[in-house]
């Protein structure tokens, strides 16, 4: 069991669902401090498909979880973050600072007195090293007032610490980027089934990256649906014109959902075809590249492929030769 609740001690942390993020409220727990947890989602998350653990672990440590959504906020920031991106579009420290921002304001409406992350020192090339945290730190309002616990002994005292809200030489001094220690620790806990240590955003993704960069490019606002689209198909650039072709029958019923009245959808009747989407202004260029693409895409094995098209239901058709691997490759939107 954990040690009583220290009178009056209440601390808020960013519980992301990872493994080091559990550590850091059990070590929290194990002080005897009070705690509640946020969870912050964005539109990048790779929660479907790598599972969120957050709230199974609120449960199981029986603490209250508060998860919070950040969307339109989140895309007006990205697009333009004032630290810039990482290796591909992921604006790691600007995102930390939104998150902290709203875990102070939360923090505040609890009575919370500090928060804590489960975040280790130059783990993270971007967003962990000291003068990322220190940048993080200020610009968030809380500077010299989040708790590290993994790391907190490599790093000075933070006000938890100096107020003798948590006892300084019971916390953690890992750094780097090792898991050694901390998979050790979890042994020592007893915890299983916590998630591979691996990233869970989508940002950090370079063939998606070359997706939102370029939607950047083209588009003055981005909206939610905006980011579904780009997780769906593969994505090709014609001019002003942007033509998605689904990968399968669960992406060809998305396409269809999402796609804006004004679109053109493509398929190939009567054979397995992909859904094509075809956005921007229909000239006969772009109308010929989508079906070209559209028949390249399905299983019909001929030069000649009849393609239907139209915006409520395809009502047109054309025939086109199926478009060659070279001239797929120089449409297709990648990082180069």
């Amino acid at each position: 069991m954990y040690m009583r609740h220290k009178v009056d001690v209440k601390a808020l942390g960013l519980l992301s669902g990872g493994l080091d993020s559990t550590l850091a409220v059990r070590l929290m727990l194990e002080q005897g401090v009070q705690v509640e947890t946020v969870n912050f989602v964005t539109p990048f998350c790779l929660c479907g498909r790598k599972g969120c653990d957050a709230p199974d672990i609120a449960s199981k440590f029986q603490i209250k979880l508060k998860r919070i959504f950040l969307g339109n906020e989140y895309l007006r920031m990205l697009r333009k973050p004032k630290h810039g991106y990482g290796k591909n579009m992921n604006p790691c420290i600007d995102c930390r600072i939104l998150m902290l921002k709203k875990a102070k304001r939360y923090a505040k409406q609890i009575g919370a007195d500090f928060i804590f992350t489960g975040e280790v020192l130059d783990e993270r090339p971007m967003s962990q090293h000291r003068r990322a945290m220190e940048i993080i730190e200020r610009e968030a309002g809380l500077e010299g007032r989040i708790l590290r616990p993994l790391s907190a002994r490599c790093l000075p005292g933070s006000e938890a610490e100096k107020k003798g809200w948590i006892e300084r030489e019971k916390m953690l001094d890992i750094k780097g980027r090792s898991r050694k220690r901390q998979l050790e620790l979890a042994r020592s806990f007893s915890l299983s089934g916590y998630p591979c240590p691996a990233g869970g955003c989508l940002l950090t993704d370079r063939e998606f990256s070359a997706k939102l960069r370029d939607f950047f490019k083209h588009k003055r606002t981005v909206h939610l649906k905006d980011i579904s689209l780009l997780k769906l198909g593969r994505h090709f650039r014609l001019g002003s014109n942007k033509i998605i072709v689904g990968r399968n029958e669960t992406e060809n019923k998305l396409l269809l959902s999402l796609k804006a009245p004004g679109d053109y959808y493509f398929e190939v009747p009567d054979c397995g075809s992909p859904t094509t989407i075809l956005q921007g202004r229909k000239s006969s260029e772009a109308i010929r590249t989508a079906a070209s693409l559209t028949a390249r895409y399905s299983d019909a094995k001929r030069e000649s492929v009849q393609v239907a098209y139209g915006t409520d239901r395809p009502r047109k058709t054309m025939s086109v030769t199926p478009l060659m691997n070279g001239h797929v490759d120089r449409l297709r939107i990648a990082w180069r």
